[in-house]
């Protein structure tokens, strides 16, 4: 295993790695609680800074009239630089979110996928020759809108930063990433690899700290020309209406409580196991965890002791052991506002299936660990039923018949993602349709595709990341106009 890196207290403002001019914030192994670094945070003459060197690097020649295939080839270098540093890089997630390595290596595979799907994206993208309605003809063209702010969640660092920073860099802009106060060491990390890589130093800023400062100082700043959210819909309102104050574009992935359905002709081990993966992995740390799980009431108890068995037998640890499928939560209050919703959840009258607790085996008292915890017995509009609990707490609801399904799964303010298990593919479509949802897995869960556009309806946000045409919502759109007739325009009665 190779040597840990821990970053020094450094942030890159603007094209300068200088130490923030915040307060500090301890970044904590939440499997063992122990400080691996300190970094201080921006403040908001640092953001000034990095936003004025932003868009100055973005109308440089040197940067601004790069070919597409030369913008394309920096972002391959990016990729490559990631890929070199893929371990040292899921080490360093590890100790400072708590996901397991297995996890972490994913999620730095899926960064440089990333970059290079918009490399490629970006070197195949066409503009438009929009049919002639008159004596001109019309072009519709994309220019880089200029300086974007990019605030990215705890949970998954840099997957989400590179979901952000690629298509933005691709078309053409500076970039303000905001990485989580509490997990910005490997968001630190990026920014170095991408500067080493070729990445003109002032478009790529890392400014971490409080939301309330740092976040609302990127947001308001004048020459910030678009924001670009993931993390909660508390937060995803207060930025919304900054940019409707602005009137600058805004793409949000927000919260979510998404169902995921049992249908009686399902596969129970295939069932099984795609709940279990798709509620408890990442801790259950993640916008899309299908914490509302729809059991036919028919066959309620045989499929609740089947997950309860398989949640029982997921074994609670580190990060850094192979074995481990439940890491600790990425922060100690995290786990302890967990907790909490547990408690409440008891008092509005669940029923403990298994879990609830927090561990007290003494090689888990060090750490923020909590355990895969299933519960029943409550009304479907109970608050444990609606709220996002974003740990490793499901909820386990009957259904009578499909009408009731689908009733049962949309009354609820989110609509990010849904699965459903079953052996008809003609009732998965027409499930699948019903549901409010922005994504909808059939027999599986939590697959994801650089490629496939990612989105949420009602409170789970607003915009689409991932895709080609992520790289058009970091650009404006302008229409051109030539003049083909051979006389001047009448009206003047030339």
């Amino acid at each position: 295993m190779q040597p840990f890196p821990v970053p020094p207290d450094e942030i890159p403002v603007g094209g300068d790695w200088q130490r923030g001019a915040g307060p500090t914030s301890a970044c904590v192994d939440p499997a063992d609680g122990e400080v691996i670094a300190t970094v201080h945070a921006a403040d908001p003459a640092q953001v000034d800074a990095a936003a004025r060197a932003g868009a100055g690097a973005a109308v440089d020649p040197a940067w601004r009239d790069l070919l597409p295939h030369q913008r394309a080839h920096m972002l391959d270098r990016v990729a490559d630089a990631i890929e070199h540093h893929a371990e040292q890089l899921a080490l360093l997630q590890t100790r400072n979110t708590g996901k397991t390595l297995g996890e972490t290596r994913a999620l730095v595979a899926s960064a440089a996928g990333t970059f290079r799907y918009y490399s490629a994206a970006l070197e195949t993208l066409e503009g438009e020759l929009p049919p002639s309605r008159g004596a001109h003809l019309t072009m519709s063209v994309h220019e880089p809108i200029g300086v974007v702010g990019a605030i990215t969640p705890w949970n998954s660092p840099i997957a989400s930063d590179a979901q952000k920073i690629a298509p933005a860099l691709a078309a053409g802009n500076a970039v303000l990433l905001k990485p989580a106060e509490a997990t910005p060491l490997v968001s630190l990390a990026l920014a170095r690899l991408a500067h080493d890589a070729g990445v003109p130093p002032a478009l790529l800023s890392v400014l971490p700290g409080p939301g309330a400062v740092v976040g609302d100082a990127i947001a308001r700043h004048p020459l910030v020309g678009k924001l670009a959210f993931t993390g909660g819909t508390t937060t995803g309102r207060v930025l919304g209406r900054i940019a409707a104050e602005r009137i600058i574009p805004v793409t949000m992935e927000l919260g979510g409580k998404s169902p995921t359905i049992v249908c009686e002709d399902a596969d129970v081990d295939e069932a099984v196991a795609g709940i279990l993966y798709g509620i408890f992995s990442s801790t259950g740390q993640s916008c899309v965890a299908g914490s509302r799980i729809f059991l036919p009431r028919k066959r309620y108890e045989e499929l609740a002791q089947r997950l309860v068995a398989g949640a029982t037998a997921l074994r609670v640890g580190p990060g850094t052991d192979p074995a481990t499928r439940i890491g600790p939560l990425a922060t100690f209050a995290h786990r302890d506002k967990v907790a909490a919703m547990v408690d409440r959840a008891r008092e509005e009258g669940a029923r403990i299936r298994c879990g609830g607790t927090i561990p007290d085996e003494a090689r888990l008292a060090r750490g923020a660990f909590y355990p895969p915890t299933l519960l029943d017995g409550l009304a479907p509009d109970a608050k444990t039923c609606q709220e996002e609990i974003f740990g490793p707490v499901g909820v386990l609801l009957p259904y009578d018949d499909e009408d009731d399904l689908v009733t049962q799964a949309n009354a609820t303010v989110y609509g990010l993602a849904c699965g459903i298990w079953t052996a008809d593919y003609r009732r998965a479509l027409r499930l699948a349709r019903r549901i409010e949802a922005g994504t909808v897995w059939i027999n599986t869960y939590k697959q994801f595709s650089i490629s496939t556009p990612f989105s949420g309806v009602k409170d789970s946000g607003l915009g689409a990341d991932k895709g080609r045409a992520a790289i058009r919502g970091y650009q404006r759109q302008k229409s051109l106009y030539l003049n083909l007739a051979t006389e001047p325009i009448a009206w003047a009665g030339a």
